[in-house]
């Protein structure tokens, strides 16, 4: 059986962790007297309360998804090194921009060991106390990007607790990381031990420091002996609260409020969370990973004893990296990723769908949510998953009183509402992503349509328009006939302008009162043709002065300016190495990119092919009088294949970028530059890359292969 039974812990893990963290967000920074006085206890969600949307990026959610890609990078290796991981931040981390807070050397922990790693200082010095003093190195960051670590090794602690190790000690050190590799262990065990005492008694073999272990044993004693855990809350606060420890946002402060409302929420998920999210200081780090602890020891069925938490939520989640395509994510598409590591890891196969929608746990709806644009015609019902009526799996949508002048219609994000979701105020990150869905992609839909007479179901998109408003595009309605039916439909171009939702529509002429299911939704693979003109065509208003657009937005940049040119598209400029700007997703395998481009003074300049990250892929480039193609391995770069080309400065060239299978090519107007072989990538993004200098980009094209 092997991994199959833990399949369900691990996206309740998933779940615990996201549904934690958004319980605890609105209230994050707030002190105590200020949450207990507005609210009293967290027991739901207080987003509405705060004027905060409910799902929203978040450094602990974003680097506990990305930096665990690590373990993919370096082809899932057993006994990985802080060295790896920190490359893994290096190529994930757009500076100032992504997962991190970016308070500034010496202020911000984890802005601190970033500069350390960008410097060349390898992890894990980067995070010691050696070069960057207890103080820094001892605040919370080691805990709450720990989780994954935990998640691919279930019922394997002596593994999670090396690579917790190693994954902490590249931003911290000293106690902070050994409180990170305590509740890593605890979560690794959670998978089969379910006693709390048990596991907070297993989980410190692992820890060597005593003065550490006994102060867990005082925590401990405290709250079997208390009344509740307003008392506890009371011996932190007086012993070990924020005035008690340097820095910002210390580890010992919020660990003793974790282990806390771990011991006193007992077997109850909402009420753990609750006294996380009441208690104060950093609330959405400490509830998030309280909530991963829960979700694993608990399962599924401990989000069923108290509110709803999880209907709200839509499994979705953002995880905001370099990597822009895998930014709008869900909690299914992250537990298949982890169990693919986890797989690989034990050496095991593992059966995971490869649709993009195929909600193979119970629960499960992955982002599908009613669509919220004609509201007073909506008739829809309820979305949920089929497993607990039918016993399979599938996203169930109910509708009653379908009949002429009404629908049920129900949307899925395929990229980011352009209007700030940021409060004054609040910790707010921006979302920096790609679209997951492009024209020319060919979409395939399986539908289970249950009774004798069934709705039409249309598909349609609501992409941002020339103006950056946004518009509904209708393809076509499909009779659903009792049974299984597959639509299949390849997206309509919209001249580069990105798709904001893909949408599902029922309506009937005759009144109707059921349901129709979704067995699974997919996309994937390059397009078959997708193109972007001048920017002048995209935008007809834009002026010199315009910075940015809808369509600008489905590139995410690491390059110093990434702007429109009213005279072309784009211009791109960098100061030094490896300014890299990304757009599609992460499967996209043979495919060909091309754009005209005006060469200014720079050391190199080219196309980006299967990037994962901004420091992993392929360049095809000009550069010192030849034309290269290189492989972007973290800091080498690995020449492929170099031929001299004699290229001129302030002169423009039409570059294409050809990858199909292990076969790379670089074209020049048409004709084959350079050329050759290498199978270290086989998929990923596309885009540009800048060395020191500036290009203009006229248009860009990907065309499948």
């Amino acid at each position: 059986m092997g991994l199959q039974k833990y399949r369900n812990n691990v996206y309740a893990g998933v779940l615990g962790k996201i549904l934690g963290v958004y319980l605890g967000r609105p209230v994050e920074g707030w002190t105590f007297e200020k949450i207990r006085d507005t609210f009293g206890t967290v027991s739901y969600y207080k987003n509405h309360k705060t004027e905060a949307p409910l799902i929203v990026p978040d450094d602990d959610i974003s680097g506990t998804f990305a930096f665990f890609r690590a373990l993919e990078d370096s082809g899932y290796k057993v006994d990985i090194k802080a060295e790896e991981i920190g490359n893994a931040w290096l190529n994930y981390i757009v500076e100032n921009e992504t997962i991190l807070w970016w308070g500034g050397l010496c202020r911000s922990t984890e802005h601190t060991a970033y500069l350390r790693l960008k410097n060349g200082i390898k992890a894990p010095e980067s995070g010691s106390i050696k070069l960057n003093g207890q103080s820094m190195a001892e605040q919370i960051g080691a805990e709450i990007f720990i989780d994954t670590w935990a998640l691919v090794n279930p019922g394997n602690p002596d593994r999670a607790a090396k690579m917790a190790r190693e994954a902490a000690s590249v931003s911290h050190d000293g106690v902070a990381v050994d409180a990170a590799v305590y509740l890593a262990v605890m979560e690794a065990m959670a998978f089969e031990e379910k006693d709390i005492n048990r596991l907070l008694d297993e989980g410190l073999k692992y820890i060597d420091n005593e003065d550490f272990k006994k102060l867990i044993a005082e925590l401990r004693e405290r709250c079997a002996k208390a009344a509740d855990w307003y008392e506890v809350r009371q011996w932190i606060a007086e012993e070990h609260g924020y005035d008690k420890y340097p820095g910002n946002c210390p580890m010992l402060t919020n660990h003793l409020t974790l282990l806390m409302a771990f011991i006193m929420g007992g077997d109850d998920f909402q009420k753990s969370c609750m006294i996380a999210c009441s208690a104060g200081w950093d609330t959405d780090c400490n509830s998030g990973n309280v909530g991963c602890l829960n979700g694993i020891r608990l399962g599924l069925d401990g989000f069923n004893k108290g509110a709803d938490l999880r209907k709200p939520v839509a499994d979705r989640l953002y995880v905001v990296t370099s990597d822009g395509g895998s930014c709008i994510s869900d909690a299914v598409l992250e537990t298949r990723k982890i169990l693919r590591a986890a797989a690989a890891l034990e050496g095991e196969n593992i059966d995971l769908p490869e649709e993009r929608f195929a909600f193979e746990y119970p629960g499960s709806v992955q982002g599908i949510i009613p669509y919220d644009g004609d509201v007073e015609e909506q008739v829809l019902t309820k979305i949920e998953n089929s497993y607990e009526t039918t016993g399979e799996y599938g996203c169930k949508i109910s509708y009653e009183g379908l009949a002429s002048g009404v629908h049920a219609s129900v949307a899925v994000d395929t990229f980011i509402d352009l209007k700030p979701k940021g409060k004054e105020g609040t910790s707010y990150f921006d979302v920096l992503c790609c679209p997951t869905l492009y024209s020319g992609q060919d979409i395939k839909l399986v539908v289970d349509a249950p009774a004798e007479k069934n709705p039409e179901l249309e598909l349609f998109f609501e992409y941002f328009d020339e103006n950056d408003e946004l518009q509904n595009l209708y393809c076509g309605r499909n009779q659903l006939k009792k049974g299984l039916n597959t639509i299949e439909l390849r997206v309509p171009d919209t001249e580069g302008h990105p798709i904001f939702r893909l949408g599902l529509r029922l309506t009937s002429e005759e009144r109707l009162d059921g349901n129709i299911i979704i067995k699974t939704l997919d996309w994937s693979n390059a397009p078959v043709l997708y193109r972007m003109g001048r920017s002048m065509e995209m935008t007809p208003s834009l002026t010199p002065w315009t910075t940015t657009t809808s369509w600008l937005k489905t590139f995410v940049s690491s390059a110093d300016h990434f702007n429109p040119d009213y005279t072309v598209t784009f211009s791109i400029c960098h100061a030094v190495k490896n300014g890299v700007v990304t757009t599609g997703t992460a499967d996209w395998a043979d495919y060909s990119v091309k754009s005209i481009i005006t060469f200014s003074q720079q050391d190199a300049a080219g196309l980006v092919a299967r990037a994962k990250g901004h420091r992993r892929y392929y360049g095809a480039v000009l550069t010192e009088g030849c034309a290269l193609i290189y492989r972007q391995e973290d800091e080498k770069r690995i020449e492929i294949a170099r031929k001299p080309y004699d290229y001129k400065i302030d002169h423009t060239y039409d570059l294409e970028f050809r990858v199909k299978g292990d076969d790379l090519k670089m074209l020049i107007n048409g004709e084959v530059a350079a050329e050759g072989k290498d199978a270290s990538y086989d998929r990923g993004q596309t885009g540009f890359v800048v060395d020191a200098g500036a290009i203009l980009g006229d248009g860009f094209e990907v065309r499948r292969l």
